[in-house]
């Protein structure tokens, strides 16, 4: 009867109403799934009769509700339940409303004391799954403001590393102190390993296969021999007494050889909103960079651009080389990244950006005219994170996609397979919710 993923079972033992209830109760995306673990961690469902699952339902709710007094189910918690409660409580839990801030903004328990907060990190990884986990740590950074508390090694060592704690210390790096870097570097380090050994295997073999199939020969061998592109190309000499194609013209994939076959430049805006993009950038930049046959340029920009290819064989180095927030100049950044093709027709451009440009708009676009004019692919994503598009300018996104170059967000996952289109020079595979 429960959902051990933490995500989905609320509708499980509420009912068909409750779910968008429960979560709109909590004030917070990641309650409702908390709670729904509830059942992972130490409840096994109720299967022992119709009173067992009323009862069941009645605990869930109260975890939901987190009031006072049973808060109206007439249930009060005790053991495991009470501690899991007090843990969400000080999260989510009910109080005065700060000054300016919307209605589902509560203040909690938490406070600013640095053993309190080690003590309720503790307590939610004892009780949630590390999903779970991941959500409440961020809620806690963005509602109660405990950026500050990351700055303490302890701190974070006792927290859960992800993506987005990643962003968060990125955006403190310039106020960290000594003391904390050291022990920022492994979170970060850890994080990026963990991405490296799920993307990188399947990127280098989706590349390599494209650069292959880009490179065609005219004679190949046998194995070698691209046969849907050589019958298409022989069509006219079908016998049709013989009902075959005289292949006089063959068509080969290319082997792939040591030197550079293609240049990659990722230009990467690091505006706050661009976090994790950021991070899965540097990530696929270090993987690239690995590749022999790519020869791979890494620039982020702000008002100010800087290229970070020189640090490319360490992307936790690139990480802490970037500086989140500021402005945004696209068009300078861009006209960097055109300064340094020297081989337009084997070059791919991406640009990954939400567009809110602060620099020459027109500039922008006539720069990326020019380089597609030139022969250079471009392609423009909008986030490049699991999480879709953030905010972005509509407007410029229209006008690129005028030019050819459709702004889409991209999964990580889908990467690979976007990089393998532009080195083959044939359509993207957007997304249909793009």
């Amino acid at each position: 009867m429960t959902d051990k993923t933490g995500v989905t079972g609320a509708g499980d033992l509420t009912g068909p109403a409750g779910v968008a209830d429960a979560a709109d109760v909590t004030g917070a995306a990641g309650v409702a799934g908390a709670v729904d673990v509830t059942g992972a961690a130490g409840v096994t469902g109720a299967a022992g009769g119709a009173g067992d699952l009323g009862q069941e339902r009645l605990r869930r709710w109260r975890l939901v509700l987190g009031g006072d007094a049973a808060d109206g189910t007439g249930r009060a918690l005790t053991g495991r339940d009470a501690a899991m409660d007090a843990a969400l409580a000080a999260l989510y839990g009910k109080g005065d409303r700060p000054q300016g801030r919307g209605a589902r903004d509560r203040s909690a328990g938490l406070g600013a004391s640095a053993p309190s907060v080690a003590r309720w990190l503790g307590d939610i990884r004892t009780y949630f799954p590390s999903s779970v986990v991941q959500v409440m740590q961020r809620d806690a950074i963005d509602r109660l403001g405990l950026s500050a508390l990351l700055l303490e090694p302890e701190m974070l060592e006792a927290v859960e590393a992800d993506v987005h704690l990643v962003g968060t210390l990125l955006s403190l790096n310039k106020a960290m102190p000594e003391t904390t870097k050291e022990t920022a570097r492994a979170v970060v380090r850890k994080v990026v390993e963990d991405l490296e050994k799920r993307l990188a295997t399947r990127t280098r073999a989706t590349l390599s296969g494209a650069l292959d199939r880009s490179a065609r020969i005219s004679r190949p061998r046998h194995h070698d021999i691209d046969w849907n592109r050589t019958i298409a190309a022989n069509l006219k000499h079908y016998l049709p007494e013989y009902r075959t194609i005289v292949p006089e013209r063959l068509i080969g994939y290319g082997r792939a050889s040591q030197s550079v076959k293609k240049e990659v430049v990722l230009c990467i805006d690091q505006s706050g909103s661009m976090a994790a993009s950021v991070v899965y950038a540097s990530v696929f930049g270090a993987v690239l960079a690995s590749m022999r046959s790519i020869s791979t340029r890494l620039v982020v920009f702000d008002t100010a651009v800087v290229d970070l290819t020189d640090q490319l064989d360490d992307p936790v180095d690139v990480l802490f080389g970037t500086q989140l927030g500021g402005g945004t100049d696209i068009n300078r950044a861009l006209a960097y990244c055109q300064s340094q093709i020297t081989r337009p027709a084997e070059t791919v451009v991406v640009l990954i950006s939400d567009l809110y440009e602060g620099g020459i708009r027109d500039e922008m676009l006539k720069r990326v005219a020019a380089m597609q004019a030139s022969g250079v692919q471009f392609v423009t994503l909008l986030a490049l994170s699991d999480e879709g598009a953030p905010a972005y300018d509509r407007e410029h996104a229209a006008a690129l996609a005028a030019l050819g170059s459709p702004a889409f967000a991209c999964t990580p996952d889908l990467f690979p397979e976007v990089m393998a289109a532009a080195i083959e020079k044939r359509p993207l595979p957007v997304p249909a919710t793009a």
